[in-house]
């Protein structure tokens, strides 16, 4: 039977590669020249057995071992890469059912978001989950970071757009997630949002069936 084809999910990796996901889990890379338009799909990567939602690359430093790469999937599957001339699987976060929509990595931290409201935040380098907070009442459609201070933005159904600010605790390395603004955007799902700066000072969003950001 026939079954529709889509692409979701894309980020710039290594330099030189862009990397898109598919409606049948495979994620396409395809390398760059620095000169001309001689674009060539260099590798397929299969790792995902459901719709990949979202693709991220690393917007900080990653610590050795943590990989520059992180994609998701329908069934809340994450897969940490490492690029280069050949893609590298680092390690695999099994999913619990949930969709994971959208997903940012930082400093080898992956923040993910869900159909069920959550964001969780996973070590990038071993695939520890290292906190969870239950930060919508409805699906979150967005996810974006500010790469110079850490500042995570998440948007959803639930007419909610929330700043958190991610770190690490220098004492004991542990990932700490703290709740910065709300802000309610009456009468209107949320399905996306983006930091306007690399600081995370402004954010822009829209909404379902809006024309209008």
């Amino acid at each position: 039977p026939a079954h529709s084809v889509f692409a979701r999910g894309i980020a710039a990796a290594g330099g030189r590669f862009v990397c898109v996901g598919t409606s049948f889990g495979a994620v396409l890379v395809f390398d760059i020249p620095p000169k001309g338009t001689n674009v060539t799909l260099s590798e397929v990567l299969e790792q995902h057995r459901d719709p990949v939602t979202d693709i991220a690359a690393e917007q900080g430093q990653a610590p050795d071992g943590a990989g520059d790469l992180v994609t998701a999937d329908d069934s809340g599957s994450l897969c940490l890469w490492s690029s280069g001339e050949e893609f590298t699987l680092l390690g695999k976060i099994p999913g619990s059912g949930c969709t994971c929509s959208s997903v940012a990595l930082w400093n080898g931290m992956v923040a993910a978001g869900y159909g069920n409201g959550q964001i969780r935040l996973w070590e990038a380098g071993s695939g520890r989950i290292r906190a969870q907070v239950s930060a919508h009442a409805r699906w979150i459609y967005a996810l974006d970071l500010a790469p110079l201070t850490g500042k995570l933005l998440s948007g959803a159904e639930d007419s909610f757009v929330h700043v958190w600010k991610l770190s690490r605790n220098p004492d004991t390395d542990d990932i700490e997630l703290q709740h910065c603004h709300a802000e309610c955007v009456t009468d209107t799902q949320v399905c996306g949002a983006r930091f306007c700066d690399p600081a995370g000072d402004t954010f822009a969003v829209t909404g379902y069936d809006l024309s209008e950001i």
